[in-house]
């Protein structure tokens, strides 16, 4: 059985071992030194020196240079950058214990054993609080082993269709709206044109008592409001509704004889 899980995330025996892979590859590139009352690496024995409990006037720079001699050979086959900056460090400490061997000389420029010293403990102080920083930013949860990012959501498709039903009248009324959106205009009207619907029942009234048989209802229309038009609309408007209250007060009977005829009223009997 596999040891990755179905959503690609390292499983633990894989940090485990991957975990182990560094520390294997940093145990390598380390330089390991073994001199007189020393063993270990290279920039152990510097900041072992700053706290004085390796003493550098006893240390063998014969020893340390046959050691680093034999680990740049193995070094070549790793990085070469790596063999370079031990070799940085080694002439620096062999420089060092030169130094600390020989008398001071009044009349030498630059600093002196103790201020190389000094400079030796600040920059190994600087080592350290890197080292301190480094491992509190790897104790830190991380992303992938500690923590896990949500994932990528299901990506969703949407597709509208739209579906019209409509009949014939449907698109003329939508035809005729567009067309007449711009035209309309409100009505203004002339009261003096008005011929309300209760001087038609007045007027309806006193005139059917003296009526006869089927009689046009258009012979009801008040005097000099047939010649204009917008009167005489007013006027058979007003006088067909005085009509129709009166046929439901049952004084009178209405009828049309087919669509668009005249309309005929009488008394009722």
């Amino acid at each position: 059985m596999s040891d990755r899980d179905p959503s690609g995330l390292t499983s633990a025996p894989d940090q485990e071992a991957s975990a182990r892979k560094v520390a294997d590859r940093l145990a390598a590139e380390a330089l390991i030194v073994d001199v007189d009352g020393f063993e270990g690496p290279l920039d152990v024995l510097l900041m072992l020196s700053r706290t004085q409990k390796v003493d550098l006037r006893k240390v063998s720079v014969l020893q340390l240079a046959e050691q680093y001699l034999s680990f740049v050979t193995k070094a070549k086959a790793l990085r070469i950058e790596l063999a370079a900056d031990y070799l940085v460090m080694a002439a620096w400490l062999a420089f060092l214990k030169s130094k600390l061997l020989l008398p001071p000389d009044p009349q030498a420029e630059g600093p002196s054993a103790e201020e190389m010293a000094e400079h030796l403990a600040f920059q190994l102080e600087r080592l350290e609080a890197m080292r301190g920083a480094a491992a509190q930013l790897m104790a830190r949860d991380q992303l992938g082993r500690d923590t896990f990012a949500r994932g990528i959501s299901e990506e969703v498709t949407r597709t509208k269709k739209v579906t019209y039903d409509a009949s014939l009248l449907d698109l003329m009324q939508a035809y005729a709206r567009v067309r007449t959106r711009d035209e309309f205009r409100p009505y203004a009207f002339d009261r003096r044109n008005l011929f309300t619907p209760e001087q038609a029942l007045d007027r309806l009234r006193a005139m059917i008592a003296f009526a006869g048989d089927w009689t046009d209802l258009e012979s009801y229309l008040p005097d000099g409001w047939t010649e204009n038009p917008e009167k005489r609309r007013s006027a058979t408007a007003a006088t067909f509704a005085a009509s129709l209250e009166l046929v439901k007060q049952g004084q009178i009977q209405i009828q049309q004889t087919d669509t668009f005829a005249p309309i005929s009223i009488r008394k009722s009997r």
